[in-house]
């Protein structure tokens, strides 16, 4: 029974990789076809554009969802059951790693974004918008250090790993500065940042209003 339960994380480790790597193999594919029909210089960054959207759609139901698993309204919540709803964080935290990815990786090697690898991975390198990119540079750099110290959550003790999981908001604000300060068509998508950005922190209002309120009632 304990050679079974220690065997978990390793199958569920394997199990993460594998699902990322297809996961970003057909999107690259998918990117690929988008790019033959599309043509033109602008159809990388038209794919970069795409996958930078959808990994931030992915990244506010991650902390939506984690938002929600901590929050004391959760206890009321009988479907779906909590080992769903941490499966599903787990699965979008998969799925916004796959696009984020395809995000650096599609621009870093587009010459028309001007980012370039350097830019990509280093604060500040980026010949286009520097203060905006870095900003997304230090959300991934920074979410990926979260997420790791996440998976390990079992073997870590509480008081190391949670706290730094609780960045994760933070990694959203950073990100949505990033959204609408690097992007060119942030005009259109004014809206929609505003209303994301604000239902967000409307939830993690509720959250520690919520707690506020337990402590002083206890």
């Amino acid at each position: 029974m304990r050679r079974a339960q220690e065997s978990r994380p390793v199958l569920l480790t394997a199990a993460t990789a594998v699902l990322v790597l297809a996961t970003a193999a057909s999107v690259a594919a998918a990117g690929q076809l988008v790019l033959a029909a599309a043509g033109g210089r602008m159809a990388p960054w038209v794919l970069g554009r795409a996958a930078g959207l959808t990994s931030y759609v992915l990244l506010l139901a991650l902390v939506s969802t984690g938002t929600v698993l901590a929050h004391p309204w959760a206890r009321h919540l009988r479907h779906p059951s909590a080992r769903t709803r941490l499966a599903l964080h787990a699965g979008l935290a998969t799925f916004t790693l796959a696009f984020t990815v395809l995000h650096v990786v599609v621009l870093a090697t587009d010459p028309w974004a001007k980012v370039g690898w350097a830019g990509a991975l280093l604060p500040m390198a980026a010949a286009y918008r520097p203060v905006p990119v870095s900003l997304g540079v230090i959300a991934v750099w920074a979410g990926l250090f979260t997420g790791l110290t996440a998976r390990f959550a079992g073997r870590l003790p509480g008081r190391l790993w949670w706290p730094v999981h609780k960045v994760a908001a933070g990694l959203l604000v950073l990100v949505w500065a990033h959204s609408v300060l690097a992007g060119s068509d942030v005009v259109a998508l004014r809206g929609f940042y505003v209303g994301t950005g604000c239902a967000v922190v409307a939830l993690a209002v509720t959250r520690y209003a919520m707690i506020g309120m337990s402590s002083r009632i206890g």
